[in-house]
C-alpha cells in the first residue's frame, strides 16, 4: 500500500483589525512553523477562508462590520469549514455567558488578553496538528476505499473469469462425451457385423477399415488431450533443428488433403521462390499448421477455397491461412486461442472437436518464439489465420528435399518375437498381425511366463506392456537383461507416453517406447531393424 501523503505545513488565519496584534500573533507562532495569513477584516477574512484550506482561525471578538461571534457563525454555516478549529482572542467578553456564546457560534477555544505566549502557541499547535491528522486519516481513508473498489472491481472480473472458464469446462466434457461415443458407435457396430458367420469378405475389410479409421480418430484426441496437459504443466520439449517451411507446408497439406478433398475444397499454395528456414520442431509445426487446414476445411460449405501463402516480413517467416468459410462468431474472437472455446457450437455446424485445437496451435507457436493471429475477411466472409515464427536469416543452400521421410524398407529376415501383455485381445491380435508378417512370434499373459518363454525359445526381441500383474514391465526388462544380456531388444508397451515415462523405460533397459495403442507401421519397423 503506497503510504499516505503527510500534510507538512498547515495554514492558520490571524484575524485582528488593529495591525499592531496582527504582528504579535505572527512573531508568536512564527515558530510553529506554520503558513500564517492575516486578515484585518470579517470580509478579508471570509475571501481567505474560500481561497485556502485553513486549519484554524485565530479571530478578535471586538470587530467593526462583523464581530469574531458573527464571522465564526458564518464560517460555520459553510460545509467546508465545519472542522476548523476557531480560537477567539478578547480582552472583555471573558464570562461564562460570553464564553457560551463563543461556543455556540463555532468557536473552540478561548485566549484571553494579554496573550501568554506559550500559551498561544500550545493552543494553536494541538488544533494544527489535530487537523492535520484528520486530513491524513481522510486521505487514508479515501486511498482505502479506493483500494477497496480496486479489487472488489479485480474480484468481480475473476470470479467472472472463473465463471466463464467453468462454463466452458461444461461444455468441454459435454463435447469430449459427444467426441468419444461418435466413433464408439460404428466400431461396435462393425464389431457385431464381424460376428456374422455369413458376412462376405467385403464386408469384412471394410468393417475392418471401420474400426481402424475411428480407432485413428480417438488417438487423435487423446494425443490432443496429452499435448495440452504436457504445455500446460511446462512438460513438452521440443526437437529444435532448421527446417524448411515449404518442407513442413509439404507436410501439413498431405495429412490434411483428405478432409480438404472430402469437401471438395479448392486449395490454393502460394509459396516463394526463395528458400525460408525457420528453427522448429518439425513435427510440431505440421501439427499446426494441419490444424487450421483441418478447421477451414469442416467449417466451409462444400466447394470452398483455401489459401495458403508464405512469405518472408523482415527477420519473420509468416504462413497465412485463408478460407471462404463461416468465419468466426465475432465475440469469439478475443478468446478463439483459448481452452475449450468452441468456434462454432451451432448444431447445423457441429463438425466435432473438442476446443483445444487452437489453443495448441497458439501455445506451440509461442514455444517457437512466433506468433498467431486470427481475423474475419468482411465483407466477403471467412476467416484468416497468420502465424509468424523468427527465420533463419541467411538459410545454407542445399538441395530440397520432400518433407515426407522415405519409408524403411523391411528386411525379409525372420525374427522371434516375444510378447508378454495381459491383455487377451491385445496380445492375440498383436501376435496375429506379426505371424501373418511372417515372425516367429510366443506370447505370454505375465512376466513369470514371460521369461520361461524366453528361456525356451531365445528370441530376439520382447515387446512388453508395461502394467503387467505382478512383477510390471520395467522388473521384467531387468530380470531379462540379467539372463540374456544385450543380445535381445526389448520394446515397450504403455498408455503412458510422458518425458519421464520414457526415461524410466530406458533406465530399466528398453530399447524403446510405444505408446498404446500402438502404431503398427512403427512396431513392425523396430522389429525388422532388430531382426536385420
Amino acid at each position: 500500500m503506497p503510504p499516505t501523503t503527510r500534510i507538512d505545513r498547515v495554514n492558520i488565519l490571524l484575524v485582528d483589525d488593529q495591525p499592531s496584534k496582527l504582528l504579535t500573533y505572527e512573531a508568536i507562532l512564527g515558530e510553529l512553523g506554520e503558513n500564517l495569513i492575516k486578515a484585518t477584516s470579517a470580509s478579508e477574512a471570509l475571501q481567505c477562508l474560500l481561497d485556502n484550506e485553513i486549519a484554524v482561525v485565530l479571530v478578535d471578538v471586538c470587530m467593526p462590520e462583523l464581530d469574531g461571534y458573527e464571522l465564526a457563525a458564518m464560517i460555520r454555516q459553510h460545509p467546508r469549514f465545519q472542522k476548523t478549529s476557531i480560537i477567539f482572542v478578547s480582552a472583555i467578553l471573558m464570562t461564562d455567558l460570553d464564553r457560551l456564546r463563543g461556543y455556540q457560534s463555532g468557536g473552540v477555544d478561548y485566549v484571553p488578553v494579554p496573550v501568554v505566549p506559550e500559551i498561544l502557541r500550545a493552543k494553536v499547535s494541538i488544533f494544527a496538528e489535530l487537523f492535520r491528522k484528520t486530513r491524513a486519516l481522510e486521505r487514508l481513508n479515501a486511498e482505502l476505499e479506493e483500494r477497496v473498489a480496486e479489487r472488489t472491481a479485480a474480484l468481480e472480473a475473476t470470479t467472472h473469469q472463473l465463471q466463464e472458464a467453468n462454463h466452458r469446462k461444461d461444455e468441454f466434457l459435454a463435447m469430449l462425451a459427444h467426441e468419444l461415443r461418435n466413433p464408439l458407435a460404428p466400431i461396435r457396430t462393425a464389431v457385431q457385423l464381424l460376428r456374422l458367420k455369413e458376412l462376405t469378405e467385403p464386408h469384412r475389410r471394410r468393417a475392418r477399415d471401420v474400426i481402424e479409421r475411428q480407432v485413428e480418430h480417438l488417438v487423435n484426441l487423446i494425443d490432443d488431450l496429452l499435448d495440452v496437459s504436457r504445455i500446460t504443466r511446462g512438460m513438452i520439449t521440443l526437437q529444435l533443428e532448421p527446417v524448411l517451411v515449404g518442407a513442413i507446408v509439404a507436410r501439413a497439406v498431405e495429412t490434411a488433403r483428405p478432409a480438404i478433398d472430402s469437401h471438395r475444397h479448392l486449395l490454393e499454395l502460394d509459396l516463394p521462390d526463395e528458400l525460408i528456414s525457420v528453427e522448429g520442431d518439425k513435427t510440431r509445426l505440421v501439427q499446426v499448421i494441419a490444424n487450421i487446414l483441418h478447421n477451414a476445411a469442416k467449417f466451409m460449405d462444400p466447394g470452398g477455397r483455401i489459401r495458403l501463402r508464405v512469405w518472408r516480413d523482415g527477420q519473420n517467416a509468416v504462413i497465412q491461412i485463408s478460407d471462404t468459410g463461416i468465419g468466426i462468431a465475432p465475440e469469439l474472437l478475443p478468446t478463439i486461442f483459448e481452452l475449450f472455446t468452441q468456434v462454432h457450437s451451432k448444431s447445423e455446424r457441429a463438425q466435432g472437436g473438442l476446443g483445444i485445437g487452437l489453443a495448441l496451435v497458439r501455445r506451440l507457436i509461442e514455444l517457437h518464439g512466433g506468433s498467431v493471429e486470427a481475423e474475419n475477411l468482411l465483407p466477403a466472409g471467412g476467416a484468416r489465420f497468420t502465424l509468424r515464427l523468427p527465420a533463419i536469416p541467411e538459410p545454407e543452400p542445399g538441395p530440397h528435399h520432400d518433407a515426407r521421410p522415405l519409408p524403411t524398407p523391411r528386411p525379409a529376415r525372420q525374427a522371434r518375437v516375444l510378447i508378454v501383455e495381459d491383455n487377451d485381445d491385445s496380445r492375440v491380435t498383436l501376435q496375429r498381425i506379426l505371424q501373418t508378417e511372417g515372425h516367429l512370434v510366443s506370447a505370454a499373459r505375465d512376466a513369470s511366463a514371460g521369461l520361461e518363454a524366453a528361456a525356451a525359445g531365445s528370441p530376439n526381441i520382447a515387446v512388453v506392456d508395461i502394467g503387467l500383474p505382478g512383477m510390471d514391465g520395467y522388473q521384467f526388462a531387468r530380470a531379462m537383461r540379467e539372463r540374456l544380456g544385450s543380445g535381445v531388444r526389448l520394446i515397450a508397451l504403455t498408455g503412458y507416453g510422458t518425458e519421464a515415462d520414457r526415461q524410466r523405460s530406458t533406465e530399466a533397459g528398453f530399447d524403446a517406447h510405444l505408446t498404446k495403442p500402438v502404431d503398427i507401421d512403427r512396431l513392425l519397423t523396430l522389429i525388422t531393424e532388430a531382426a536385420s
